[in-house]
């Protein structure tokens, strides 16, 4: 189907739930489905969020962000797999929790569970099930590895899991790799020289070779069965995440040549925390791999995307296209170089921001964009207002309803991202929280470091002014929502 067509499909279907009563009190009277997608290490390079160089080609993303509402500001609530997951599936503010780290779990219940604040939570597909939902999982949606033989998604909580909760990503296949040694390389690829799990390389496959090709096929597989039950689908993509290995007419979109360098200074940590990761960059720049990389992020992209695109085709092309919620987010952003720093667990804009779209029939009007600052703990509690099931206590985000029918509204309340770092200043554990607002980013260190960032002079987060005196009365004003173990 052409873009155009769909979105006029698409716009037809809005307008026919709005006048069957499909509205918010709607919702109540009857069921609709959910199609909840995840996106792993998706940073704002998209073409929906992208106001600068490099820029994903990401048609998929740019169809489902012209469909409903585009939210622009979007925070993850901790820039790590792990605690970032489990806070949209429970809804609880890692700042609350305390688990603000990845961990792995070697064998038994999800490390998640032994948390005394999320022991006795109720997860989002398990609040659809106990509403009469059938509750359907596939993919990354739980912290979970391609090469990790483990799983932090409880099986219990779905009605049905593919290929199992326990080992969410189907089998994936490697090209053959030639040692470091062999490559002329450095010593000291920061995952090691063996595995180069950090690295980029083009797959002579076809997409239905890939895992994520087979995790979205299955969902398609869902959207083609008649269902009894509403259902909830949530769909976990797990590319863009390293190694940036997808097949090779990803990279051939992005010629090597052609790769431009993201914004960057390079003394830009001299005014700002280092998080210990700078041999990451050392080792890029040594090995002349910056643009190389970047073009594995860039194609990991487009194939992720291209897998989006599968997936909304199926939907369109199903029985519940007019009926179904659609929900995408990416669990946190993605360093490519910035402040010295590869992949996240930074309090960066780079880490922080993703891409967070929601498609709602009968509420949200197609092209609609939200500049508030919202968190994915905003989650939960939205979706159980959309399909009128009760907000269990456990919820620490905001009713994000009223930005979806009014996106152009104003939200007071910031966006808070926490973290502990693998790092320690005079013996202690470095921990953080960011405070993102319209216009500012706050963060502040457990050490007592502080910084502070303009966004509307300094999208690129290069001039820290939380030292200057004029800033303090800002600094103040967003310290106030800094989690109570921070204060």
């Amino acid at each position: 189907m052409k873009r155009r067509d769909f979105l006029k499909s698409s716009a037809g279907s809005l307008i026919a739930a709005a006048s069957s009563g499909y509205g918010i009190s709607g919702f109540r009277n009857r069921k609709f489905n959910v199609l909840f997608i995840a996106i792993d290490d998706m940073n704002d390079w998209i073409g929906p969020l992208a106001n600068h160089l490099p820029k994903a080609k990401t048609p998929s993303l740019d169809r489902l962000s012209e469909m409903g509402v585009n939210f622009t500001n979007a925070h993850c609530a901790s820039p790590a797999c792990h605690p970032s997951r489990v806070s949209v599936m429970t809804g609880v503010s890692p700042g609350r929790s305390g688990l603000i780290q990845n961990v792995f779990k070697s064998s038994g219940k999800p490390t998640w569970r032994e948390n005394k604040v999320l022991k006795d939570t109720i997860t989002l597909s398990q609040h659809f099930r106990n509403n009469g939902y059938t509750a359907l999982g596939t993919g990354k949606l739980f912290h979970a590895l391609q090469w990790w033989p483990g799983s932090e998604c409880p099986a219990g909580d779905w009605d049905e899991y593919w290929p199992t909760a326990e080992k969410p990503i189907p089998q994936w296949q490697r090209p053959e790799l030639v040692p470091d040694s062999e490559a002329g390389l450095t010593k000291g690829r920061p995952l090691g020289g063996a595995s180069q799990l950090f690295g980029a390389h083009p797959l002579n496959i076809a997409d239905e070779k890939t895992s994520d090709y087979k995790v979205v096929s299955w969902a398609v597989s869902k959207l083609n069965k008649k269902h009894n039950n509403p259902f909830f689908l949530g769909c976990g993509i797990f590319r863009p995440h390293i190694p940036w290995e997808v097949p090779k007419k990803y990279f051939d979109m992005y010629p090597l040549e052609d790769i431009q360098l993201p914004p960057h200074k390079k003394d830009d940590l001299k005014d700002a925390m280092s998080h210990g990761r700078e041999h990451w960059h050392k080792w890029v720049l040594e090995n002349d791999k910056w643009e190389e990389f970047i073009q594995g992020y860039l194609a990991s992209i487009s194939y992720s995307d291209a897998m989006l695109g599968k997936l909304l085709d199926g939907l369109e092309q199903s029985r519940y296209k007019d009926n179904t919620i659609i929900v995408l987010w990416a669990d946190h952003g993605m360093h490519i170089g910035e402040k010295q720093n590869w992949e996240k667990f930074t309090l960066w804009e780079e880490s922080t921001r993703v891409p967070f779209m929601w498609v709602v029939p009968g509420v949200t009007d197609a092209g609609s964009k939200c500049s508030s600052p919202v968190s994915l703990i905003d989650v939960y509690p939205t979706l159980c207002e959309l399909t009128g099931l009760p907000v269990p206590k456990q919820c620490d985000g905001k009713n994000l309803t009223s930005l979806l029918k009014k996106p152009s509204d104003i939200r007071d309340a910031p966006a808070v991202t926490t973290y502990r770092f693998r790092k320690k200043i005079d013996g202690k554990t470095l921990v953080g929280a960011s405070v993102r607002s319209h216009r500012w980013r706050y963060i502040y260190y457990n050490s007592g470091f502080e910084e502070l960032y303009d966004h509307n002079n300094d999208e690129n987060e290069f001039t820290n002014l939380a030292n200057k005196p004029k800033y303090k009365v800002v600094k103040d004003r967003l310290k106030k929502w800094l989690p109570e173990f921070l204060k």
